[in-house]
């Protein structure tokens, strides 16, 4: 009997046809469910990209406005940040650059010289005169900066977050 048993053990290796199947369909079942979460992942990226620039564009603002009030610009002006003249627009870094923007003494450049672009296809440049300024990560994902509406009020940001 000993001898039986220890014969068949020693037959039994590997697995059935039936369970190599059962494995595979499961294996699918899982792929198919689990593949339409990561293939949004460029959607997700997008909106992390937005999400970040709107912060750096809401640190600029505060940063160019704390420059401002220490420098005694509490309407319209400019202040020297990092070597340049940023123009200041009711207290806050101007959507709108001034004069003929060179960053120098009557010619600031605007907010987007405090923010980081370099890896944004198409960024605005910091000398653009114009509000509002729109920046563009995809079709259904922008960030529109608009000009401040007065006294002390930053300016607004908005644009289109489906990102998808």
């Amino acid at each position: 009997m000993k001898q039986q048993l220890s014969s068949n053990f020693k037959k039994a290796k590997g697995f059935t046809l039936i369970e190599l199947i059962i494995v595979i369909i499961i294996l699918g079942i899982l792929a198919v469910t689990a593949a339409p979460k990561f293939i949004d992942i460029q959607g997700d990226a997008r909106k992390s990209v937005r999400t970040a620039l709107v912060g750096s564009i809401k640190s600029a603002l505060t940063i160019g406005n704390a420059k401002a009030a220490i420098g005694g610009v509490t309407g319209d002006g400019e202040v020297q940040i990092g070597g340049v003249y940023v123009a200041i627009d009711n207290g806050y870094p101007a959507v709108a650059a001034a004069g003929t923007p060179d960053g120098t003494t009557g010619n600031g450049y605007n907010l987007l010289e405090l923010i980081d672009l370099s890896g944004i296809a198409n960024a605005p440049a910091n000398t653009t005169k114009t509000s509002p300024i729109t920046i563009t990560l995809a079709s259904d994902c922008t960030v529109t900066i608009t000009a401040s509406t007065g006294a002390g009020q930053a300016p607004v940001i908005g644009g289109v977050d489906t990102c998808a």
